[in-house]
């Protein structure tokens, strides 16, 4: 595999419309971030509790365009300046991923442009290398690595040995790590996004006040957290038919830490089996404050987690994986299909 020094320069325009955020950003050398825009709908879906899916490709189709202009004009570019297009491909919500890539096809066919079809997961492990022009550059995640990827809909453990190589060790056999923070926080009557709610709650609380189960599956590199939630659903019922008040910091300080102890051990004792030189944690559920100050501590691994703006979804990401598959001679037809189920390995 080619050494970042001997890739090829080129500035690429990605697109992200996976789920409920509409971004697009302008990365150079799958490094140098000249601009990341991201719409986000949040609030539009909190009244759901979570995404609605058509709501939410309506509403990519009214800002995906104004997107793509304010990252062109923040970058101080135009598409004739850039070398290619890099779009999400999947996986994520179909009718989402449709808008994000019928725009990437009619601007790479207006302009010449080479179409690069990005797995999203792939963008967020490629979140770890981005670095703002103004910053100086930190650095690179050193393969062979281990890639712990955390979010709403995935929780799964990456073995690189190289750019766009990826072999699955193991992933959650239930819900996703994101997945139990969003359930937990509806137990717990606080708002959606469940990962901020319950980081925000457990700040004044005891993480040892419940004694939450932590499911080891020893012998694999698989995560469960089905249990956990259940643990958690029960001592709510139990608490509320006693009429007592819900200690709600307590219980989200216990739950996070059952996670966190989870997702921080099996990663450490994978990262020692495999002989890795780096970790690198990526995904929405990275941007939690416990989760990166317990990785951070250790000292056997150098971690790479992104900046918080770069955690959860957005362009630049997608922009800095297009750059390593274009780099490597990656060109995708016009008539690219998205892939809602797409594993990355």
């Amino acid at each position: 595999m080619m050494e970042q020094n001997l890739l090829p320069p080129a500035r690429v325009l990605g697109l992200e419309t996976s789920c409920d955020e509409t971004a697009a950003a302008v990365l150079e050398d799958g490094r140098i971030l000249h601009s990341s825009v991201v719409a986000t709908q949040m609030d539009l879906h909190a009244q759901f509790g979570g995404v609605f899916p058509e709501v939410a490709s309506r509403q990519h189709i009214r800002t995906i365009h104004s997107v793509v202009d304010q990252a062109l004009h923040q970058a101080h570019l135009s598409l004739s300046d850039l070398d290619a297009i890099a779009v999400t491909r999947g996986p994520g919500l179909a009718g989402s991923l449709v808008v994000g890539m019928n725009t990437a096809k009619g601007l790479a066919l207006a302009s010449g442009l080479p179409l690069i079809g990005v797995n999203h997961l792939e963008g967020h492990i490629y979140s770890a290398w981005i670095n703002p022009l103004d910053a100086p550059a930190p650095p690179e995640p050193e393969f062979p690595l281990l890639a712990l990827l955390v979010s709403g809909g995935h929780t799964e453990l990456n073995l690189m040995k190289g750019h766009v190589q990826y072999q699955r060790l193991g992933a959650t056999l239930d819900d996703a790590a994101g997945e139990a923070f969003d359930k937990v926080a509806r137990l717990l009557g606080l708002p959606y996004p469940g990962g901020p709610s319950i980081q925000k709650a457990a700040d004044g609380g005891d993480p040892k006040a419940f004694a939450f189960p932590r499911a080891r599956l020893d012998g694999t590199w698989d995560f469960s957290f089905s249990g956990l939630k259940t643990a958690v659903l029960r001592v709510v019922r139990q608490l509320e038919g006693s009429r007592q008040p819900l200690p709600v910091s307590d219980l989200a300080a216990s739950f996070q830490a059952a996670v966190v102890e989870v997702l921080f051990t099996k990663t450490i004792k994978a990262a020692q089996k495999f002989g890795v030189h780096t970790i690198v944690v990526a995904g929405g559920v990275s941007a939690n404050r416990a989760l990166r100050d317990t990785f951070f501590s250790q000292q056997q691994f150098p971690v790479h987690i992104p900046e918080l703006s770069l955690c959860t979804d957005n362009a630049a990401m997608i922009a800095a994986a297009g750059y390593y598959r274009f780099a490597l001679g990656q060109r995708d037809p016009l008539d690219l299909d998205v892939l809602p189920t797409w594993a990355l390995s």
